[in-house]
């Protein structure tokens, strides 16, 4: 069944146009997942890449955009794959991925900050790696009567991970403290130093999750991702603004903190900082997504509007005029662009929009086939090859088999 959706998908591909994901480690299938036998360059990534397509028949020239992550060996100016794919499609987009992007934003901390963020790492996995203390810790929450009795792990490659182990920690924190009062008191003070600040980043990193979450998905383009990443942006000002005024409607671990005078101004100011800080790192690292112009007529193509090509006024008006069409719109301008006649009628006007709708903003379905081989591959089953049986293509794939074509294929003694 795997073999018949390749021959599906492969078939489709050869005469179509279509947008690529790839990362080291709007048709959302599984293309392929092949290991590099010698080493990670750019070079070795884009050989790897050329020979599936060659072996496969699918024109490379086919590539409309290509999303990556951020690393040297995929966007490197000289030997990137990006570089090395460019020599052979030159007008390919290139888009580095937007969760990564948020992520290496949500990481940047000041010195006080990650000095904070430490302590309560540390009180973790003092916790946490102790199967002792992890039981104690366990019973004393619930004689407390505290909603939860673990505390969550930390760690740097899961994207939501920091929000909500931080938010955890902070609804356990006086349980915490209880906890170390005998047993570590030197950490214990450090911890009652620096509250206001785990509350803050609590209230801050869930923020960052809810755009993260925002952010992922299938059905993700170039337009929605301009639309979340502006809003965000915005918020950072807001944010920074309110607490300059001493507003914390945002961050309400900070504003019941601040009702019990266990936050200071220097703290305040500290905050403000941050905040600013993290702003103008979004607008650096998102600079393309945010100067990127979407014409009004992409979103609304009935609308009147005068910024538009000359070159595309006439197909543009055909499709004004098109009663046959309206109707379709009203499920969005997603599905009203994507439809086979639209690319027919009107090529031109396709050809505009096609880079925003097909584009992959992300590397998200990357991400989630990963997370799958972590689930195939156990203890017990690390040497399956999972790419070559199948198992991880039918896992993905929304390609139905053709279960005809395949009885056809085995079936010994043929009607007469």
């Amino acid at each position: 069944m795997a073999t018949d959706v390749e021959y599906t998908l492969y078939n489709y591909l050869r005469t179509v146009q279509f947008s690529l994901q790839l990362d080291e480690s709007t048709l959302p299938e599984l293309l392929f997942a092949k290991p590099l036998v010698t080493d990670t360059t750019g070079r070795s990534i884009f050989l790897a890449v050329e020979e599936f397509f060659e072996e496969t028949e699918i024109p490379l020239t086919n590539l409309l955009t290509v999303a990556t992550d951020g690393a040297p060996a995929m966007v490197g100016c000289h030997r990137g794959f990006i570089a090395y794919l460019k020599d052979s499609v030159p007008d390919v987009l290139a888009v580095h991925c937007v969760i990564h992007r948020q992520h290496l934003v949500a990481k940047h901390l000041t010195e006080r900050l990650h000095c904070s963020l430490g302590y309560a790492i540390v009180a973790i996995n003092k916790i946490r790696s102790i199967p002792l203390n992890d039981r104690l810790f366990s019973q004393l929450c619930e004689q407390n009567d505290e909603e939860f009795n673990r505390l969550l792990m930390h760690t740097e490659v899961r994207w939501l991970s920091k929000g909500a182990c931080l938010s955890r920690f902070y609804e356990l924190f006086e349980t915490i403290l209880e906890f170390f009062q005998n047993k570590e008191p030197s950490l214990r003070d450090s911890l009652k130093k620096c509250k206001s600040d785990i509350a803050y980043m609590a209230d801050l990193f869930s923020k960052f999750n809810e755009l993260n979450l925002q952010l992922q998905g299938s059905e993700l383009n170039l337009i929605k991702t301009r639309s979340v990443i502006s809003s965000f942006t915005s918020k950072l000002a807001l944010f920074k603004r309110n607490l300059g005024r001493r507003e914390f409607y945002q961050f309400p671990s900070v504003a019941a903190l601040k009702e019990n005078g266990e936050v200071h101004d220097d703290d305040i100011q500290i905050y403000c900082d941050h905040l600013d800080v993290l702003q103008k790192d979004m607008d650096e690292r998102f600079q393309d997504i945010l100067k990127m112009k979407i014409p009004n007529w992409v979103i609304d193509p009935f609308s009147n509007t005068d910024e538009i090509e000359m070159e595309l006024e006439e197909e543009l008006i055909e499709l004004q005029t098109n009663e046959e069409l309206k109707p379709k719109f009203k499920n969005g301008y997603h599905s009203f662009w994507l439809q086979k006649q639209i690319s027919d009628l009107y090529p031109d006007l396709w050809r505009m929009v096609r880079k925003f709708l097909l584009a992959f903003p992300s590397s998200y379905l990357v991400e989630r086939g990963f997370s799958m081989v972590t689930d195939f591959l156990t203890k017990k089953r690390s040497r399956l090859q999972i790419a070559k049986r199948g198992d991880l293509r039918l896992f993905l794939t929304n390609i139905e088999p053709n279960v005809d074509r395949l009885v056809a294929m085995h079936q010994l003694h043929p009607p007469r």
